[in-house]
C-alpha cells in the first residue's frame, strides 16, 4: 500500500506546473481540429460524391484492419470513464477550476474529438451495422474498467504514459495501412487523431519524470508494480450484444494482431522505450527495495520478448456483429 498523504503533496507540488504542461502538450480549442474539417459536408453540391468515395474505400478494407478501426473508436468513445476515473485519484481536487482537474477537463476535451470523428466515419461509410457498435460502446462505459492503479496518481500516470503511446501507434498503423489501399481521407483522419494521443504520451511521461526527481523509490515501485501487473488496455471489458463483459477482447486483440495493428512485440518496444525516456537504468538513491525494482524492469524487456517468441496469433477470424455481412 502506497503513502496517501505523500502522493497528495508531490501532486500538489507539480500541481503549480499544470499551467505550463497545457500550454506545452495542448492546443487551444479555436487553433486546433475539429471533426468537421475532415468529414464530407452535408451543405456541399459535393456531400452525395464525397460520401460514395468514403463508402468505396470503407468496402475495400481487409476485415481485421477494418475491425481494428471499429473498436479504436469503441476504445475512444468510452471517455466518460477515463476521465471520472483520472479526476477521481489522490491529488486531483474536482471541485477546483485550476490545477490538476484543469488538466483533466482540457485532456478529455482533446480526446472527445477523436470518437466524435471516427463515429460519423463509420456512421457514413455503410459498412457497419451502428446499433452493434452502439451497444458496445454503452456495455463498454457502463462495465466500466479496472487498469490496476487504485488511485494512486503514480500508477496512473505509467498508465497513461504507456497507454496513450499505444494508442498514438494503433491509430497511426490504421491510418498507414488504409494510404496503402488509397484511402488518403481516413488515413489523414487517423493521422490527426494519432499525433494527439503522441502529444498526450508525452505529457504523461514528463509528469513520470517530474515525480521521479520528487519521490524516486516510490515512483520506481509504482512502476514495477504495473509492469509486474501488466498494462491492460481500456477496452478489455469489451463485449457484444447477448455476451458477458469482457468476452470479446480476446478476439479484437486477435484481430489488431493479425492486422498487424498493435502486437505483442508493440508492447515490449513501448516498455523500452520508457526505460529509456525515464532513464530508470541511471536513477540513484533509491531504497534497498526500489533498487530490487529497478533491476527487474530493466530485464523485463528480454523475459517478455523471449515470451513473445513463442506465441503464436491465430489464424481464425472471428464474424462481429460490428460489421454488415
Amino acid at each position: 500500500m502506497y503513502n496517501k498523504l505523500v502522493r497528495i503533496e508531490v501532486m500538489r507540488n507539480l500541481g503549480k506546473e499544470v499551467d505550463d504542461f497545457i500550454s506545452s502538450y495542448l492546443t487551444p480549442v479555436e487553433k486546433i481540429w475539429q471533426p468537421t474539417d475532415f468529414l464530407p459536408d452535408p451543405s456541399a453540391d459535393s456531400f452525395k460524391h464525397d460520401v460514395e468515395e468514403l463508402q468505396t474505400y470503407a468496402q475495400e478494407m481487409g476485415y481485421d484492419l477494418f475491425v481494428t478501426l471499429i473498436g479504436d473508436c469503441i476504445t475512444e468513445e468510452a471517455l466518460p470513464s477515463y476521465e471520472s476515473w483520472i479526476m477521481g485519484i489522490d491529488g486531483v481536487e474536482q471541485e477546483n477550476r485550476s490545477g490538476w482537474s484543469q488538466w483533466v477537463r482540457s485532456w478529455t476535451a482533446e480526446e472527445n474529438r477523436h470518437g466524435d470523428l471516427l463515429n460519423k466515419y463509420l456512421y457514413l461509410c455503410g459498412r457497419v451495422n451502428m446499433r452493434e457498435v452502439e451497444i458496445t460502446t454503452q456495455y463498454l462505459i457502463q462495465d466500466g474498467f479496472d487498469i490496476g492503479t487504485s488511485m494512486d496518481p503514480y500508477r496512473n500516470f505509467v498508465y497513461t504514459s504507456f497507454q496513450e503511446t499505444a494508442t498514438n501507434i494503433s491509430h497511426r498503423r490504421v491510418g498507414s495501412l488504409a494510404k496503402q489501399t488509397g484511402n488518403v481521407k481516413l488515413s489523414r483522419m487517423c493521422g490527426v487523431i494519432a499525433a494527439d494521443e503522441a502529444r498526450h504520451a508525452k505529457a504523461y511521461k514528463q509528469f513520470v519524470t517530474r515525480i521521479f526527481e520528487l519521490d524516486p523509490s516510490e515512483m520506481m515501485l509504482a512502476f514495477e508494480d504495473m509492469m509486474r501487473k501488466k498494462i491492460v488496455m481500456p477496452a478489455h471489458l469489451m463485449r457484444e450484444s447477448g455476451q458477458k463483459a469482457g468476452e470479446l477482447w480476446g478476439h479484437f486483440s486477435d484481430a489488431a494482431q493479425r492486422a498487424m495493428v498493435y502486437t505483442g512485440q508493440d508492447y515490449i518496444n513501448i516498455l523500452s522505450d520508457l526505460l529509456v525516456d525515464w532513464k530508470i537504468e541511471h536513477i540513484s538513491g533509491l531504497t534497498e527495495k526500489a533498487e530490487k525494482a529497478q533491476e527487474y524492469l530493466m530485464k523485463l524487456p528480454g523475459r517478455l520478448q523471449r515470451i513473445t517468441d513463442r506465441i503464436a496469433t491465430p489464424d481464425l477470424e472471428y464474424q462481429f456483429k460490428w460489421v454488415k455481412s
